[in-house]
């Protein structure tokens, strides 16, 4: 299995109400895309956090799951729907379990 993990820093215009339709959203890519088995993501409540406002967690069962969701286009309706609402950056980091 793939853990798929994922901080993002998103602009001070962000409203909630954005960040709360990005998170149902991205709960939805479980029921579209083929080889997620698990996936979470919420709003930061860190002190620590650096400016970085979600975490998200994906589990893949492989890394072809891995390697196919990226061009889905599911998932690129979320990257496109990260850029309208101002995401400014992203940490990205993948490993086995």
């Amino acid at each position: 299995m793939i853990e798929h993990i994922i901080l993002i820093k998103l602009s001070e215009e962000t409203t909630t109400e954005q960040k709360q339709e990005l998170i149902r959203r991205t709960l939805e890519l479980k029921n579209s895309i083929p080889g997620i088995v698990d996936i979470q993501q919420g709003i930061n409540f860190s002190e620590r956090n650096k400016g970085y406002e979600i975490g998200m967690t994906v589990r893949f069962k492989d890394r072809e799951s891995l390697e196919n969701y990226g061009p889905h286009p599911a998932h690129q309706d979320i990257v496109s729907y990260l850029k309208e609402i101002g995401m400014e950056d992203r940490i990205v980091v993948d490993f086995e379990i």
